[in-house]
């Protein structure tokens, strides 16, 4: 079992940065791989990047790459995402997610643990 909690969103003016943090608890932390996916009203939730266990592989949807960075700690039970150069169709609930097996699995009902959720509003 893991429990995951969001943490660092809010309102920010386009071009800008945030970075969210999701802290675990729960055991073997490690063992999971760890995602961060988001979604809008009326849309289905999607990945926006994946972490492997170790941290040796991580994954990003096209519209993020280059300026989203996750991250993980294993020996704080953290997984981050730094979110740079924020643009207006960022806005979304972020929530981070973990599963046991690869983190090259996008599918968001695939992963069988899931934080609360927060709230990133980037305006124009």
């Amino acid at each position: 079992q893991v429990q995951l909690v969001e943490s660092g969103g809010g309102l920010v003016q386009a071009g800008g940065s945030l970075r969210l943090s999701c802290a675990a608890s729960g055991r073997s932390f490690s063992n999971y791989a760890m995602g961060w996916f988001r979604q809008v009203p009326g849309k289905e939730r999607e990945s926006v990047a994946r972490i492997s266990w170790n941290g040796g592989s991580t994954y990003y949807a096209d519209s993020v790459k280059g300026r989203f960075t996750i991250s993980r700690d294993n020996a704080k039970n953290m997984v981050y995402l730094q979110m740079n150069n924020l643009k207006p169709e960022d806005t979304a609930v972020y929530y981070c997610a973990a599963r046991s097996g690869s983190s090259r699995i996008i599918a968001p009902e695939q992963y069988g643990y899931w934080g609360q959720g927060t709230q990133v509003t980037v305006s124009s």
